[in-house]
C-alpha cells in the first residue's frame, strides 16, 4: 500500500485541531444568548441530554468513519456505498459557502481590532452609539439586499488578510495546522478568562449572571427550549461539515476515537459556558451602569458581537481609561482567534476531498479554494453584505444543509450499514467501550431530531418569510442557495478522473 496520506504529529495536535473547529464564534455570541432564552440554568437539563443523544454518538461516527476509510467525506461515504459520495462533496459545498461568509465576519473583527487602538472607542458607550457606528462605519450599511452600492473596504481587508492567514496555515498540510492550534487554541481561552475575571469584579456582575443562570423551571416543558439545545449542540461541535472526517482520517485506522469524541465534546461546552460567564458579567455591569435592566441590553449574534458588547467594554473607560482600549482589544482578538480555527477547519476538509480524488497537491488545492473563497466574501463584504449574510446562513445553514447532511450520515451508518456492526469495529480500539445505547441514538434519537428541525424550520419559512425578506425574488434566491451544494457535489461525483488518489493508496 501507497502511503500518501498526511498525518498529525500527535493526538494531541488532533485534538487541538477538532477542538478549535468546533470551538467558533456560535461560542461566544450564540449559546449564552441561547441559554437565556431558553430556561437560564434550567437549559442545561436538554443541552446535556441533546449533547449525550445527539452530539457525542455523531462526533463518534465521523471521527471513526474518518479513521477507518482513511479518506475526506466523499471518500469515506463512498466506499461506504458508492453511490454516497454526493453527500460528502454537499457538506464540503456547504462548509465552503458557509466560509466565504464567516470570514466576512472576521474582517468586521479586524475592521474593530484596528479602531480599537485608541484612548476613546469610536463606537461610544451606548448600544445606538455602537449600532450607528457599526451600520454606517464599518458595514456602509445600504436599504435592502439588493441596493449594493460600494464595498465595506474595512471588512474587505480584513477578509483578505483572513484569506491570505488561511493559506499559510494549510498549504503545508495538518503538520502545519498542527502547530499553529498550539497557539490559536489556547489564546482564545485567555483571553476568555481575562475577560470574564475583569467582567465579575464589576459592579452589576451579578446581575447579569443571575440572569444567565437563573433555572426557569417551567421552560423544561417547552419543545422550543429542547429544540434549540439539540440545534446548538449539532451546529457547534462542527457536525455534518465532512471536517470531522476529514481530521480524523489524518489519524491511523487503530485510533480511540471514542475517548477522543468525549475530549472534543465536552472541551467545546465547557468553552460555551465559559463565555456565557464573560458575556453576562459585563452585560450585567453596562445594564447598572446605564440603569436599565439586564433583559433589555441582551442580543445574539452580531448584535452582541459589533453592537453592545462593544459599547458595554467602551463603558470601561469610565472607571479607567486604560481599561476600554485593552479590553476591547482582548474581546476582537478572542473572536478572530475563535473563528480562524473554524475558517481553515472547513478549507482543509474541501482540500482533502479534492487532493483524495484528483490527486492534486496541496498547495494548489488550497490556493484555489482561498482565491475561490475570498471572490466569495467579497460578496459578503459589500453595502448590502449583512442582509445576504443572514440570507445565506437560513437557507445553507439552518434550513436546507447541515441537519439533512447529519440525517443522511444517521441512515447510511445505522441502516445501511448496520450500526451494531460499526460500533463494535470502534469498541476494538477504544478504551470507553459504547453499548447499544450508540446504535439507539444514530438509529432513532438523532434522526428524529434532526427530522424535528427540518420540520420545524420549513414549517416557519412556509408560515413566515424569514427577516421580513418576502419579495419573490428573494425566495427563489433562497431554494438557489440551498440547491446550490446538493448539485455541485452531484456534478462533482459524476466527474471521473483516471487515476484518482484513493485509488493509488488502497493499490
Amino acid at each position: 500500500m501507497v502511503e500518501l496520506r498526511d498525518r498529525w504529529q500527535s493526538r494531541g495536535s488532533f485534538l487541538l485541531g477538532a477542538i478549535g473547529s468546533a470551538v467558533g464564534l456560535g461560542n461566544l455570541w450564540r449559546f449564552p444568548y441561547v441559554a437565556y432564552k431558553n430556561g437560564g440554568g434550567a437549559f442545561l437539563v436538554p443541552y446535556f441530554v441533546a449533547l449525550l443523544t445527539a452530539g457525542i454518538p455523531l462526533l463518534i461516527l465521523e471521527y471513526s468513519l474518518g479513521a477507518k476509510m482513511q479518506g475526506s467525506a466523499p471518500k469515506a461515504l463512498g466506499k461506504v456505498r458508492s453511490k454516497w459520495e454526493f453527500v460528502g462533496w454537499w457538506a464540503l459545498v456547504v462548509g465552503m459557502i458557509i466560509s466565504m461568509y464567516y470570514v466576512s465576519i472576521m474582517g468586521m473583527s479586524w475592521d474593530y481590532l484596528f479602531s480599537s487602538f485608541k484612548s476613546v472607542m469610536p463606537w461610544g458607550t451606548s448600544a445606538e452609539t455602537a449600532e450607528k457606528f457599526f451600520n454606517e462605519k464599518v458595514l456602509n450599511l445600504s436599504s435592502g439586499p439588493f441596493d449594493i452600492k460600494d464595498i465595506a473596504w474595512g471588512v474587505f481587508i480584513g477578509a483578505i488578510i483572513t484569506w491570505v492567514w488561511i493559506f499559510l496555515v494549510i498549504f503545508k498540510g495538518v503538520k502545519n495546522v498542527g502547530r499553529v492550534v498550539l497557539i490559536t487554541v489556547p489564546l482564545p481561552w485567555l483571553m476568555l478568562v481575562v475577560l470574564t475575571i475583569r467582567g465579575l469584579t464589576l459592579e452589576g456582575a451579578s446581575t447579569g449572571i443571575n440572569y444567565y443562570l437563573a433555572p426557569q423551571w417551567e421552560k423544561l416543558f417547552d419543545p422550543s427550549a429542547w429544540l434549540a439545545a439539540y440545534g446548538q449542540i449539532f451546529f457547534s461541535l462542527s457536525l455534518g461539515f465532512g471536517i470531522m472526517i476529514a481530521y480524523a482520517s489524518y489519524m491511523s485506522k487503530t485510533s480511540d476515537t471514542t475517548n477522543n469524541a468525549f475530549i472534543t465534546a465536552f472541551a467545546n461546552s465547557g468553552t460555551e459556558y465559559l463565555a456565557g460567564f464573560s458575556v453576562f458579567s459585563i452585560l450585567g455591569y453596562f445594564a447598572v451602569s446605564i440603569n436599565a435592566d439586564v433583559a433589555s441590553v441582551v442580543k445574539g449574534g452580531p448584535g452582541l458581537a459589533f453592537v453592545v458588547y462593544p459599547a458595554a467594554l467602551a463603558k470601561l473607560g469610565d472607571i479607567a481609561g486604560w481599561m476600554a482600549p485593552f479590553f476591547s482589544i482582548c474581546f476582537f482578538i478572542t473572536l478572530i482567534t475563535l473563528g480562524i480555527d473554524s475558517a481553515f477547519s472547513i478549507v482543509e476538509a474541501f482540500a482533502a476531498g479534492l487532493e483524495d480524488k484528483f490527486g492534486w497537491g496541496k498547495t494548489k488545492t488550497s490556493a484555489i479554494l482561498c482565491v475561490l473563497g475570498l471572490l466569495g466574501s467579497l460578496w459578503f463584504s459589500t453595502t448590502a453584505g449583512l442582509y445576504w449574510l443572514d440570507i445565506t446562513d437560513h437557507w445553507i445553514s439552518d434550513c436546507f444543509g447541515l441537519a439533512i447532511i447529519g440525517l443522511l450520515e444517521c441512515i447510511l451508518i445505522g441502516w445501511l450499514w448496520k450500526a451494531s456492526k460499526f460500533r463494535q469495529e470502534i469498541n476494538s480500539f477504544s478504551d470507553i467501550r459504547i453499548g447499544r445505547w450508540w446504535d439507539i441514538c444514530i438509529k432513532f434519537i438523532t434522526p428524529a431530531v434532526l427530522i424535528w428541525l427540518l420540520i420545524t424550520n420549513i414549517w416557519e419559512l412556509i408560515e413566515k418569510p424569514y427577516g421580513g425578506y418576502c419579495s419573490l425574488a428573494l425566495f427563489l434566491g433562497g431554494w438557489m442557495v440551498a440547491l446550490m451544494a446538493p448539485v455541485i457535489g452531484i456534478i462533482l461525483t459524476i466527474i471521473k478522473p483516471k487515476n484518482p488518489r484513493w485509488k493509488m493508496e488502497e493499490g
